[in-house]
């Protein structure tokens, strides 16, 4: 315990301390947002706010997770690690796409098939080390088996399939954040929740772990606690940048950190064995990354007719009028709801057993 309140203290403390530096030198190299004409037009004022800020994210949690071990002389879980390695291998690929748009000055940057092929890359290496590590009983980080609150019985998947089920998961989850991260706070603030309502998980998951509290209730969970460490790490990090991000935001996070965060969130999903609980506690993200797919859909079977005035969802209501305040707080407001019975949903599987 002491080591997932040592990790979020250090890495708040680093997104905020950090964050504020971090500004002053991309405003120094003139590394701004370059913002789409198509948009809202409130969005032009945005123009060369620094961007980049999810570096910050990343430095600060893996310096609090390696800091949190140090000062707890515990040895690092092969869980925390892979874990580790997809949120920093999905931001590496953020940051390439990121640096060439401002180095570049131009709206696009990475083409959508080599950050495909990177994505597609971290997560065959990330899949490929948490299907075959296994402890000293045997247990992997992640199993074949499809998950609700626990693993579904029956639902077990070739090794192919599941491989082809951690690359949809980590696609959906960092392409979701991606999507969200439009407005000046809104996917920092609703991750916050999301990696909070995972601290909660993964600590209840370590008490009622089937290693040390063996019972038909149990959880057969790799490392819940160490995962916690990370999730406690997370939680501050983006915290300490919401500081800076939110309205009207200093910094933006970018692709670096939207994709990182969103793989945090797939990775989390599929090691403490809640892979379509994620649906819920992520609603917001699942709810935006809809609405892209629903309005692509719709434009093209219709002949170019929109279900939105524009997509995703937060620009629809941007252009109904609403301000930018407004809709990120009602949206954190739908996230936190979503989080809350999602946690909800995984303590009355415990307390009924079904």
């Amino acid at each position: 315990m002491k080591a997932i309140l040592i990790a979020g203290a250090l890495s708040l403390l680093g997104t905020l301390i950090g964050t504020r530096f971090a500004i002053s030198v991309l405003v120094k190299k003139n590394y701004g947002q370059l913002i789409r004409d198509d948009g809202p037009t409130s969005h032009h004022t945005k123009r060369g706010t620094p961007t980049m800020g999810g570096l910050v994210i990343i430095v600060s949690v893996l310096a609090a997770y390696f800091i949190a071990k140090l000062a707890t002389q515990t040895q690092p879980s092969a869980s925390a690690l892979l874990l580790l390695f997809l949120f920093t291998g999905l931001g590496a690929i953020g940051f390439l796409d990121d640096y060439i748009k401002v180095s570049k000055q131009r709206n696009l940057g990475l083409r959508s098939k080599a950050k495909l092929i990177g994505q597609t890359l971290v997560g065959l290496i990330f899949a490929w080390l948490a299907i075959g590590w296994e402890d000293g009983t045997g247990r992997t980080p992640i199993t074949n088996a499809i998950s609700f609150t626990r693993d579904l019985g029956g639902w077990e998947l070739p090794t192919y399939l599941l491989v082809v089920w951690v690359l949809l998961m980590i696609a959906g989850a960092s392409n979701g954040v991606n999507l969200t991260d439009g407005l000046d706070g809104l996917a920092t603030g609703a991750s916050v929740m999301v990696f909070g309502a995972f601290v909660i998980i993964n600590i209840w998951q370590s008490g009622q772990n089937c290693s040390f509290n063996p019972g038909p209730k149990c959880y057969e969970v790799r490392d819940p606690l160490d995962l916690a460490v990370v999730a406690s790490a997370l939680t501050g990090a983006c915290f300490g940048f919401l500081w800076w991000n939110a309205s009207p935001a200093k910094i933006f996070m970018g692709d670096t950190g939207s994709l990182s965060l969103g793989g945090a969130m797939a990775g989390f999903a599929l090691m403490t064995r809640t892979e379509l609980l994620l649906v819920v506690i992520g609603g917001l993200f699942v709810v935006i990354t809809a609405s892209v797919i629903l309005q692509v859909g719709f434009f093209k079977l219709s002949g170019g007719r929109r279900i939105f005035r524009m997509a995703p969802l937060q620009h629809h209501f941007e252009l109904l009028g609403w301000a930018e305040i407004t809709i990120v707080v009602r949206f954190w407001i739908i996230g936190g709801l979503c989080v809350a019975a999602g946690l909800g949903i995984f303590y009355a599987e415990w307390v009924t057993g079904t």
